[in-house]
């Protein structure tokens, strides 16, 4: 599955990402679970899109659309090593979300490469509990 999807998917390395870091048409999305992110950091600026949760983030009928997939954006997906985004992104393309693509070798690809990662920041939630 993963070999078709890359087939019809535009694929990019690190380093063209960090070509395009300040580039205010391209928009990451982190499809990492959100235990990843505790765990490993995330890229500033990227926007967390659980796998789970993405057809019915980019559907903009459904009731749990997320105003960033109706941007005039390039989405770039990224999950752990790149296999999920490769799916991630092919489906979305299939949604009809354009233009998209994803990130070879994911987050592990991006951290080996020295590329800029912050700490995932506490959740709303969390840091409410934290004030009690």
């Amino acid at each position: 599955m993963i070999e078709e999807a890359n087939a019809c998917i535009t694929t990019y390395t690190v380093e063209q990402i960090q070509a395009r870091l300040n580039d205010p048409n391209l928009q990451l999305i982190d499809v990492r679970d959100v235990r990843e992110l505790e765990r490993e950091g995330i890229i500033p600026g990227a926007f967390h899109a659980p796998r789970g949760m993405i057809e019915f983030w980019v559907d903009p009928e459904s009731p749990y659309f997320k105003p960033v997939f109706g941007e005039k954006k390039e989405f770039v997906f990224f999950c752990a090593a790149g296999w999920r985004s490769a799916l991630t992104t092919k489906t979305v393309q299939e949604m009809g979300l354009a233009p998209v693509a994803h990130v070879e070798g994911g987050f592990a690809a991006w951290k080996a490469a020295g590329a800029p990662i912050a700490p995932k920041p506490a959740s709303k939630l969390s840091s409410q509990a934290g004030a009690n």
